[in-house]
């Protein structure tokens, strides 16, 4: 005889349900995917060939982005990086916007810019190990899905 998980209640073994709370006995709760990790679609051949391509745009900001733009990359793990870099510099440019309040944006744009800069270092390594998921923060940014 074995416990319910969920209420507490004796089960029989083998019991699909609970008889108690009918909460389900089986295996343990599947692991939730992570829902702004998207490496799975992409081609494997995709990631290894274009991981110094999708590099340029986070290394060169704005240059890099033109350049990788301009070259028109057939790549969608590039252009998921293309879109991600794209989103880093709009942030890095309202972040700079702030500095025109006194004392206030004086403080918070240094700061903010570290944050920033921490997360394109954090971005970078995940390009060497061939993920591509979306940074914190810019997540959040709702345009260029």
């Amino acid at each position: 005889m074995g416990f319910c998980p969920k209420c507490g209640a004796q089960v029989a073994d083998g019991a699909p349900f609970c008889a108690s709370c009918g909460a389900p006995l089986g295996a343990a709760p599947a692991a939730a995917a992570n829902p702004y990790d998207h490496t799975a679609e992409f081609d494997a051949k995709d990631i290894s060939e274009n991981k110094c391509v999708a590099l340029l745009p986070y290394l060169l900001s704005a240059v890099g982005i033109i350049v990788i733009a301009l070259l028109s990359n057939s790549s969608e793990y590039v252009k998921f990086h293309l879109h991600q870099a794209i989103k880093f510099l709009v942030v890095d440019a309202l972040i700079c916007l702030c500095l025109i309040v006194p004392i206030l944006g004086w403080i918070f744009a240094p700061i903010a810019l570290l944050v920033s800069f921490v997360l394109k270092i954090i971005v970078v390594f995940q390009i060497f190990g061939g993920k591509a998921i979306e940074p914190p923060i810019i997540r959040e940014l709702g345009f260029l899905k």
